[in-house]
Protein backbone atom coordinates (compact mmCIF):
# COMPACT_ATOMS: atom_id res chain seq x y z
CA UNK A 1 0.00 0.00 0.00
CA UNK A 2 1.60 3.22 -0.94
CA UNK A 3 1.84 6.04 2.01
CA UNK A 4 0.40 8.72 2.19
CA UNK A 5 1.94 11.94 1.85
CA UNK A 6 3.34 14.23 5.05
CA UNK A 7 3.34 17.66 3.44
CA UNK A 8 1.00 18.26 0.16
CA UNK A 9 1.25 21.33 -1.63
CA UNK A 10 -1.38 22.54 -4.42
CA UNK A 11 -1.35 24.72 -6.46
CA UNK A 12 -0.14 27.40 -4.39
CA UNK A 13 0.31 30.76 -5.82
CA UNK A 14 1.65 34.02 -4.14
CA UNK A 15 1.77 37.54 -5.44
CA UNK A 16 3.18 40.69 -4.48
CA UNK A 17 0.44 43.54 -5.98
CA UNK A 18 0.57 42.73 -10.11
CA UNK A 19 3.61 40.55 -9.30
CA UNK A 20 2.98 36.68 -9.15
CA UNK A 21 6.30 35.04 -7.68
CA UNK A 22 4.54 31.67 -7.69
CA UNK A 23 1.96 30.20 -9.99
CA UNK A 24 0.31 27.09 -9.12
CA UNK A 25 3.14 25.32 -7.27
CA UNK A 26 1.97 21.70 -6.48
CA UNK A 27 3.99 18.78 -5.18
CA UNK A 28 3.89 15.89 -2.35
CA UNK A 29 6.54 14.97 0.18
CA UNK A 30 6.28 11.26 1.70
CA UNK A 31 7.95 10.50 4.81
CA UNK A 32 11.62 9.83 4.05
CA UNK A 33 11.21 11.72 0.95
CA UNK A 34 13.72 15.40 0.13
CA UNK A 35 12.51 17.48 -2.60
CA UNK A 36 14.73 19.79 -3.83
CA UNK A 37 13.62 23.33 -4.99
CA UNK A 38 15.58 24.70 -7.71
CA UNK A 39 15.69 27.93 -9.66
CA UNK A 40 17.33 30.88 -10.37
CA UNK A 41 18.17 33.93 -7.69
CA UNK A 42 14.65 36.11 -7.57
CA UNK A 43 12.47 33.41 -8.69
CA UNK A 44 10.50 32.20 -5.81
CA UNK A 45 12.31 29.53 -3.76
CA UNK A 46 12.70 31.27 -0.38
CA UNK A 47 9.18 32.32 -0.58
CA UNK A 48 7.64 29.22 -1.48
CA UNK A 49 9.44 27.45 1.70
CA UNK A 50 7.62 30.69 3.71
CA UNK A 51 4.59 30.38 2.58
CA UNK A 52 4.78 26.55 3.20
CA UNK A 53 5.79 27.22 6.74
CA UNK A 54 3.20 30.20 7.53
CA UNK A 55 5.46 32.55 7.53
CA UNK A 56 4.07 34.62 4.82
CA UNK A 57 0.02 33.89 3.73
CA UNK A 58 -0.15 32.39 0.34
CA UNK A 59 -2.36 34.42 -2.25
CA UNK A 60 -4.14 31.20 -3.43
CA UNK A 61 -3.69 27.25 -3.26
CA UNK A 62 -3.79 24.89 -0.26
CA UNK A 63 -1.01 23.58 2.07
CA UNK A 64 -1.57 20.20 4.52
CA UNK A 65 0.19 18.26 6.84
CA UNK A 66 -0.23 14.72 7.70
CA UNK A 67 -3.28 15.07 5.63
CA UNK A 68 -4.84 18.18 7.81
CA UNK A 69 -4.63 21.88 6.26
CA UNK A 70 -1.51 23.55 7.22
CA UNK A 71 -1.74 25.29 11.07
CA UNK A 72 1.69 26.90 11.71
CA UNK A 73 0.06 27.73 15.68
CA UNK A 74 -1.52 23.92 16.12
CA UNK A 75 0.59 22.42 18.87
CA UNK A 76 1.49 19.25 15.93
CA UNK A 77 3.14 21.55 13.55
CA UNK A 78 5.09 22.95 16.11
CA UNK A 79 6.54 19.74 17.64
CA UNK A 80 7.11 18.03 14.06
CA UNK A 81 8.24 20.91 11.52
CA UNK A 82 11.75 22.47 11.75
CA UNK A 83 12.80 25.09 9.66
CA UNK A 84 16.02 27.05 9.01
CA UNK A 85 15.56 30.48 7.37
CA UNK A 86 18.78 32.60 6.75
CA UNK A 87 16.92 35.81 9.01
CA UNK A 88 16.51 33.62 11.85
CA UNK A 89 16.37 35.56 15.69
CA UNK A 90 18.69 34.46 18.27
CA UNK A 91 17.93 35.68 22.03
CA UNK A 92 20.65 38.33 22.51
CA UNK A 93 21.47 36.99 26.20
CA UNK A 94 21.59 33.33 25.65
CA UNK A 95 24.53 32.13 24.69
CA UNK A 96 24.66 29.51 22.00
CA UNK A 97 24.85 26.66 24.64
CA UNK A 98 21.77 28.09 26.18
CA UNK A 99 19.51 28.54 22.92
CA UNK A 100 20.27 24.56 22.19
CA UNK A 101 19.45 23.76 25.64
CA UNK A 102 16.08 25.51 25.51
CA UNK A 103 15.25 24.04 22.52
CA UNK A 104 15.94 20.43 23.40
CA UNK A 105 14.08 20.86 26.47
CA UNK A 106 11.28 22.22 24.84
CA UNK A 107 10.97 19.55 22.89
CA UNK A 108 11.58 16.79 25.40
CA UNK A 109 15.00 15.45 24.36
CA UNK A 110 16.22 13.22 26.28
CA UNK A 111 19.88 13.57 28.17
CA UNK A 112 19.72 16.85 26.95
CA UNK A 113 23.35 18.21 27.89
CA UNK A 114 24.52 14.95 25.51
CA UNK A 115 22.55 16.07 22.87
CA UNK A 116 23.48 19.89 22.79
CA UNK A 117 27.12 18.73 23.01
CA UNK A 118 27.44 16.51 20.47
CA UNK A 119 25.06 19.12 17.79
CA UNK A 120 27.29 21.23 18.64
CA UNK A 121 30.43 19.56 18.10
CA UNK A 122 29.17 17.56 14.62
CA UNK A 123 27.85 21.36 13.58
CA UNK A 124 32.16 22.41 14.66
CA UNK A 125 30.78 25.16 16.75
CA UNK A 126 31.48 23.69 20.29
CA UNK A 127 34.12 26.10 21.07
CA UNK A 128 31.73 29.08 21.00
CA UNK A 129 29.93 27.45 23.55
CA UNK A 130 29.60 30.40 25.41
CA UNK A 131 29.77 33.10 23.12
CA UNK A 132 26.27 35.21 22.62
CA UNK A 133 24.95 35.12 18.91
CA UNK A 134 26.13 38.44 18.49
CA UNK A 135 29.66 37.61 18.43
CA UNK A 136 29.75 34.52 16.23
CA UNK A 137 30.85 35.25 12.76
CA UNK A 138 28.07 35.22 9.76
CA UNK A 139 29.66 31.49 9.38
CA UNK A 140 29.17 30.43 12.75
CA UNK A 141 25.68 31.86 13.14
CA UNK A 142 24.41 30.24 10.67
CA UNK A 143 25.71 26.79 11.88
CA UNK A 144 23.87 27.91 14.82
CA UNK A 145 20.85 27.97 12.58
CA UNK A 146 21.21 24.62 11.73
CA UNK A 147 22.08 23.45 15.14
CA UNK A 148 18.78 24.75 16.27
CA UNK A 149 16.89 22.28 13.67
CA UNK A 150 19.26 19.16 14.16
CA UNK A 151 19.08 19.55 18.07
CA UNK A 152 15.37 18.81 18.66
CA UNK A 153 13.37 16.10 16.85
CA UNK A 154 11.41 16.43 13.72
CA UNK A 155 9.10 14.67 10.95
CA UNK A 156 9.69 17.51 8.55
CA UNK A 157 12.61 19.79 7.76
CA UNK A 158 12.44 22.82 5.54
CA UNK A 159 15.96 24.13 5.03
CA UNK A 160 16.59 27.85 2.96
CA UNK A 161 19.47 26.96 1.11
CA UNK A 162 20.92 25.17 3.78
CA UNK A 163 24.74 25.19 2.27
CA UNK A 164 25.33 28.65 2.64
CA UNK A 165 28.64 29.83 3.89
CA UNK A 166 30.11 25.85 4.76
CA UNK A 167 33.17 24.59 3.54
CA UNK A 168 33.78 21.17 1.72
CA UNK A 169 33.48 19.34 4.50
CA UNK A 170 30.45 20.98 6.31
CA UNK A 171 28.98 20.37 3.06
CA UNK A 172 29.90 16.90 2.80
CA UNK A 173 28.64 16.50 6.70
CA UNK A 174 25.11 18.23 6.08
CA UNK A 175 24.64 15.60 3.23
CA UNK A 176 25.52 12.97 5.37
CA UNK A 177 23.49 14.31 8.22
CA UNK A 178 19.81 15.28 5.76
CA UNK A 179 20.72 11.09 4.60
CA UNK A 180 20.39 9.75 7.79
CA UNK A 181 17.75 11.82 8.92
CA UNK A 182 15.62 10.78 5.51
CA UNK A 183 16.66 7.16 6.87
CA UNK A 184 15.00 8.02 9.82
CA UNK A 185 12.00 8.90 8.06
CA UNK A 186 12.15 12.27 8.06
CA UNK A 187 10.51 14.43 5.42
CA UNK A 188 12.96 17.46 3.84
CA UNK A 189 12.13 20.28 1.72
CA UNK A 190 15.49 22.45 0.70
CA UNK A 191 16.35 25.26 -1.59
CA UNK A 192 19.77 24.97 -2.96
CA UNK A 193 21.96 26.20 -5.52
CA UNK A 194 24.60 23.27 -5.02
CA UNK A 195 24.53 20.70 -7.85
CA UNK A 196 26.31 18.02 -5.00
CA UNK A 197 24.22 18.46 -2.55
CA UNK A 198 20.69 17.99 -4.24
CA UNK A 199 22.39 15.17 -6.12
CA UNK A 200 22.85 13.68 -2.82
CA UNK A 201 19.83 13.95 -1.23
CA UNK A 202 16.99 15.13 -3.50
CA UNK A 203 14.53 12.16 -4.51
CA UNK A 204 12.34 14.91 -6.56
CA UNK A 205 13.25 18.51 -7.19
CA UNK A 206 10.67 21.19 -8.43
CA UNK A 207 11.85 24.28 -10.58
CA UNK A 208 10.54 27.40 -9.50
CA UNK A 209 9.94 30.71 -11.99
CA UNK A 210 10.42 28.60 -15.48
CA UNK A 211 7.97 27.06 -17.38
CA UNK A 212 8.04 23.53 -18.90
Amino acid sequence: MTSKPLLRVNRLTHAYGPHVVLDEVSFEVKAGAAVAVIGRNGTGKSTLLRCITGAEKPSGGTITFNGKPYDETSEQLRRDVATVFDDIDFFPDLTVAEHLDLLARAHGVPNVEDAVDETLRQLGIDNASRQFPSTLSSGQRHRLALATAFVRPRRLLVLDEPEQRLDVEGRQWLAEKLRADLQDGVSVVFASHSPDLIDAVATKTVRIGEKA
